[in-house]
């Protein structure tokens, strides 16, 4: 590790669960960012702070001026832009060590595979319930560990899927039915702002751990309410016939 990586990160190496290997670990780990708004926002400035050495960043989306209450790594001059650059210069700016490959367009079940096979692990943050199904069936299907989270109103949610180390974890689709009615997007029901970098903090938190192979979220379900400021942890359960993950265990 060079003596300015050796600076750059010295409060994390400090850590006895990071050390210089674990910061190594880091630098070396390549992540997939799915949509760069809200909770994009922390994740992706969160992870290339702590040294996440390659980040992809896949989002068909321009900034427009209503995104940026929450989506705090653009700016009002990047309205109009395509939020993968405004989000590679960003980080960029804070961490240029830091490799980022931007994707400007929209992930669904034709080229997830495609994708995400190029990454060790993704984090989902987009808000609509086909592209999480496809991104959960992709990283099913390549082994790949998930982090998905989730907002609306005060109340956010992570989780972890890690289908390549835990035989037995649940996906995405054991939790979320794909019949269920599409949740409403922050545009139609609305969401307060710093809720987005709470939630975006824990997921990018759940990243490191993952990627270092610390106690991760699996087949459990961190919930956060920003009304009354509590947090629960509820367990989950692998849904036996999910047409997606159970012929995976079958095989």
């Amino acid at each position: 590790m060079q003596l300015d990586q050796q600076r750059r990160y010295a409060r994390q190496i400090l850590l006895p669960e990071i050390g210089e290997a674990g910061q190594t670990t880091l630098l070396r780990t390549r992540v997939l960012i799915v949509g760069a708004g809200g909770l994009g926002s922390a994740l992706i400035t969160y992870l290339a702070a702590a040294g996440i050495g390659h980040l992809g960043i896949i989002d068909d989306d321009r900034v427009e001026l209503s995104n940026l209450a929450r989506q705090i790594i653009h700016e009002t001059g990047d309205v109009g832009r395509l939020k993968v650059e405004s989000a590679s210069d960003r980080v960029a700016e804070l961490n240029p060590e830091i490799h980022v490959s931007t994707h400007p367009f929209a992930i669904t079940a034709e080229n997830a595979e495609s994708v995400i096979r190029e990454y060790d692990i993704v984090a989902d943050g987009c808000d609509n319930f086909a592209s999480r199904f496809a991104v959960n069936a992709a990283c099913i299907a390549l082994g790949t560990p998930l982090v998905s989270a989730s907002l609306a109103g005060f109340e956010g949610q992570v989780m972890s899927i890690d289908p390549a180390h835990h035989t037995n974890t649940a996906c995405y689709q054991c939790v979320v039915h794909p019949d269920a009615p599409e949740a409403n997007t922050c545009r139609e029901s609305g969401v307060v702002g710093p809720l987005a970098g709470i939630i975006g903090s824990m997921q990018a938190l759940e990243v490191v751990r993952v990627a270092l192979g610390m106690p991760a979220l699996i087949n459990r379900l961190a919930f956060f309410d920003g009304r009354t400021h509590s947090q629960r942890i509820s367990s989950l359960t692998r849904d036996p016939h999910c047409p997606v993950c159970a012929p995976r265990q079958a095989a």
